[in-house]
């Protein structure tokens, strides 16, 4: 796949960034080689891979090391608001406003 100097430059405006010429030229080659290398594991054949709904599967009952385990969703409270609002310069619970970052 061939990156174009205007997909370069569409993604940098997507992540307000500004890139130098050299820059454009060092990310273009980075993001061909990427996608080129993602059209190849497509020739692979998963047709008989199960998906995964997550990378690491959860450890087997016994097997406190084989894999990752999960704990269960709960709704918790937060216990800090009151203190981090108190904190801040301009709150109306339960926001408080910051200042402007981005300029766009």
């Amino acid at each position: 796949m061939k990156i174009t100097r205007e997909d370069v430059l569409r993604v940098a405006e997507l992540a307000h960034l500004e890139l130098s010429e050299a820059e454009i030229e060092m990310f273009s080659r980075q993001l061909d080689s990427i996608l080129t290398y993602a059209e190849k594991l497509n020739e692979l054949d998963t047709s008989k891979v199960e998906p995964m709904a997550q990378v690491a599967p959860p450890a087997a009952s016994g097997q406190a090391a084989a894999g990752t385990p999960l704990r269960e969703d709960k709704l918790a409270p937060c216990e800090v608001a009151g203190e981090v609002l108190a904190g801040a310069p301009d709150a109306s619970p339960p926001y408080f406003r910051v200042p402007r970052v981005i300029e766009r």
